[in-house]
């Protein structure tokens, strides 16, 4: 059976709220859009199920994923759409703090992997480590429609175990994506030699707090094959193709293997 080496990929920016329900209706919107436009694979940014207005209101809303009515919401959009999902999450963790977590839902409406955010983001007045508990491990990895993806952590042990796609659920500050957003995932293509999707969230969430947007995909060579607004809040989509018949050859013809 001959295998599939390229497929299209949808990504979605939102500026998620403290409803579920409403960012429920959004992401579900998306995925309906994503699959008319011929898409196989939704990618979604961090924290899409809800972001809180403060640290108790985000113990208070975070589910476990059996029980979540958003990601129960997403596996059944994906199943009745047979649209695969990468969706940021957040589910209840020890000493009253919540695990940020990257899901990836097959077409089937399955939870087939997930990952706990190891690096947490402390940076002036956001000390994300204060109310999230960190991750543990690189997860193993996921044979997916757009290839073997991975999650982000350690991009260069990623290489090793022969990444073809990174995936960069995000919630950037405004102020770190100015200064580094674009920078860093180009890096992150270039190294890895694969295709580097960050999905965004935008906007302002509430009155402390508003993210950059700028959802982007960078091929393996470095290009950026999308880039999304940066202005308003309103929810945005975008179609690439994934190419792994490109990302070999850029391999094949500036092999990046250690010699020491």
């Amino acid at each position: 059976m001959k295998s599939i080496t390229m497929v299209k990929a949808a990504v979605g920016q939102i500026c998620s709220t403290s409803s579920m329900s409403h960012n429920l209706s959004i992401c579900k919107y998306l995925a309906g859009k994503a699959v008319e436009d011929g898409a196989k694979v939704l990618f979604l940014p961090e924290a899409s199920d809800y972001i809180a207005n403060n640290p108790t209101e985000s113990l208070a809303l975070a589910r476990p994923m059996d029980s979540s009515p958003f990601v129960l919401g997403i596996r059944k959009v994906a199943k009745e759409l047979f649209l695969a999902v990468n969706v940021g999450i957040h589910v209840p963790a020890p000493d009253n703090k919540v695990f940020n977590r990257s899901c990836w839902i097959n077409a089937e409406g399955e939870i087939e992997s997930y990952y706990d955010k190891l690096h947490l983001f402390d940076y002036g007045e956001l000390k994300e480590s204060s109310t999230v508990q960190a991750g543990k491990e690189i997860v193993k990895p996921v044979e997916s429609v757009i290839g073997r993806l991975r999650f982000p952590e350690i991009s260069l042990a990623l290489k090793r175990q022969n990444a073809q796609v990174i995936a960069y659920p995000s919630a950037f500050t405004v102020k770190t994506g100015i200064a580094h957003w674009s920078l860093l995932l180009r890096a992150r293509a270039i190294e890895t030699q694969a295709y580097v999707i960050a999905a965004a969230q935008i906007g302002p969430h509430n009155l402390k707090r508003t993210s950059y947007g700028h959802s982007l995909v960078v091929d393996p060579w470095g290009k950026i094959l999308l880039e999304m607004s940066g202005e308003g809040s309103e929810p945005e989509y975008g179609i690439v193709d994934i190419d792994l018949e490109y990302q070999e050859k850029i391999k094949t013809e500036m092999p990046l293997s250690r010699r020491t």
